[in-house]
């Protein structure tokens, strides 16, 4: 990311929208389709066609796909943290095994 910050216009939902952003061009796309794609999704299932529940639906689907990956990444982070300190275990033990044989 940059320090200098360009406006970007978009639209999401056919609704057109602005952002002022340091992000590359390349990360507003991919950011714009990624929204886009969900708010699409939502307006499919929304009954009455509402984008505000649309964008609401749309923000839950988000919502719920970044709590279960912070969850996964939580759960790795404590397996590796469980490994590492076992390794560590495991060398201190040698360590003092190979000093106990001497």
């Amino acid at each position: 990311m940059t320090s200098e910050k360009k406006t970007y216009s978009f639209l999401i939902a056919g609704v057109p929208y602005k952002l002022k952003t340091s992000h590359d061009d390349a990360t507003v796309q991919e950011l714009v389709e990624f929204v886009n794609d969900k708010m699409n999704q939502a307006m499919a299932v929304t009954k009455n066609g509402s984008f505000q529940n649309a964008a609401v639906l749309s923000a839950m689907n988000v919502a719920e796909e970044l709590i279960l990956l912070k969850r996964k990444a939580h759960r790795e982070l404590e397996k590796l943290e469980e490994r590492a300190l076992q390794l560590s275990i495991d060398l201190e033990n040698s360590k003092n095994n190979k000093v106990l044989n001497n």
